[in-house]
């Protein structure tokens, strides 16, 4: 299978480039040039790294990687993401916080390294990752690459608008790990990055990947859990699963859609946005029309401009067809807050204010009388924002012991302007 560029000008490209490439040279995002339909037979009770193996493995069937597709994808998967019913028939909760940064961003980030991992040619100059994160991509990405021989990772993150754990998770590492503090939002953040990925000349000087949800090694991978939760519940109900999904950048979207393209028994797909509501105005019928980001409780949506547009606006023949393929609902801190107080009662559980987004949605839809089953996305640990929600619940959040490994280590990052010679300089000075 073949990979092209969202903007077509740029040729088409096997996977193994696309991956090592980041970004196409055209700006555009890669995307398969064909969507293949999964055949292999899913087995309830699998592990989830064997569904991931089933369901990738069209995508790499010309690929170095193809062999070791399923020891990548035991190492990528090798913690799972149950399905956790909650109070209500028919309301569940998908967790995706179990891995060891304690947000869903872990799976495709450690798919993404074990796959560049192998593809780097032996005595290849260091290859320097770089990922702009509105709070849990570049920890995610930080782990995964961490002491791994042959890659940096260089992060950029808006200076103030992310937890204070938040904050540790990015700025731990030390060693092959950088963390900028970028004099701006997220947007600004992403907005180096591209123009990084997109500088011959830089490139000509520094090997540079990318691991934001714009690499296809981190869309790709997270189709895997959505095809395995929807799975497990047609299995157990024998009934579709819909989708909420909490989303800032659209890249887990995009991998649920993707899912549901290939065959996953998926119903209706539902994004989740906070006061950020580019999505939300689109998907009702207005012009795609991005807007700085605006900072609020769930931070890690912070985004006003989400990348993955492009690639869902590729994979549809206009406006009216995208539309049609989502429903989109914004939800103001005043609505987060009040989901994450009344949540222990109504739902059982403690949710961070991503997944609460996803929770509001889900209240509205049962207000609305929609009677299906529905699993709403939890994407982070309600530990990693315990200024948010202690207050709310009237308790304190235990700590899931990965992420007291991270709160106890020493953490340093470095200012950054957000004007691209600065980020350039620092690149070249690595």
């Amino acid at each position: 299978m073949m990979f092209r560029s969202t903007r077509g000008i740029a040729p088409a490209v096997p996977v193994d480039a696309a991956l090592l490439a980041g970004l196409a040279p055209d700006g555009g995002l890669y995307l398969p040039a064909g969507i293949p339909v999964a055949h292999a037979p899913f087995v309830p009770g699998q592990a989830l790294a064997a569904t991931a193996t089933q369901w990738l493995a069209p995508f790499f069937e010309v690929s170095a990687l193809r062999d070791a597709l399923p020891a990548i994808c035991a190492t990528a998967f090798a913690f799972d993401a149950p399905l956790r019913a909650l109070r209500g028939d028919g309301d569940y909760l998908h967790e995706l916080f179990h891995g060891p940064t304690a947000a869903f961003k872990d799976y495709a980030a450690r798919f993404l390294a074990e796959a560049l991992a192998r593809l780097r040619p032996v005595g290849a100059p260091v290859n320097t990752i770089l990922v702009a994160t509105s709070g849990d991509t570049g920890a995610a990405v930080a782990a995964a690459f961490h002491r791994r021989p042959g890659f940096a990772v260089a992060i950029l993150y808006p200076d103030g608008r992310v937890s204070q754990r938040q904050a540790q998770g990015l700025e731990c590492w030390g060693d092959n790990v950088r963390a900028f503090r970028v004099d701006g939002d997220f947007d600004d953040c992403q907005r180096l990055v591209k123009h990084a990925l997109g500088d011959a000349d830089l490139r000509a000087a520094v090997s540079l990947g990318a691991a934001n949800s714009i690499s296809l090694g981190r869309l790709l991978p997270q189709l895997a859990f959505h095809a395995h939760a929807a799975h497990e519940h047609q299995a157990a109900r024998g009934s579709l699963l819909n989708l909420v999904v909490p989303t800032g950048n659209l890249g887990n979207a995009s991998a649920a859609w993707l899912a549901r393209r290939m065959g996953a028994p998926i119903g209706d797909i539902v994004l989740a946005t906070n006061a950020n509501d580019t999505l939300p105005r689109f998907f009702a019928g207005g012009a795609y029309a991005p807007r700085p980001g605006l900072a609020t409780l769930a931070n890690a949506m912070d985004v006003g401009a989400p990348s993955n547009f492009e690639r869902l606006r590729s994979w549809h023949d206009d406006d009216a067809a995208l539309r049609a393929a989502f429903r989109a609902e914004a939800v103001d801190d005043a609505g987060i807050r009040a989901t994450i107080a009344g949540a222990p009662a109504r739902h059982g559980i403690v949710p961070c204010p991503h997944t609460a987004t996803g929770l509001h949605l889900l209240e509205r839809l049962r207000a609305e009388g929609d009677r299906r089953d529905w699993v709403v996305a939890a994407t982070a640990h309600p530990a990693k924002f315990d200024s948010v929600v202690e207050p709310l619940v009237g308790h304190a959040v235990a700590l899931p012991p990965a992420l007291a490994v991270m709160l106890a280590r020493p953490a340093s990052g470095q200012p950054l302007a957000r004007d691209y010679p600065a980020l350039r300089a620092q690149l070249l000075r690595a």
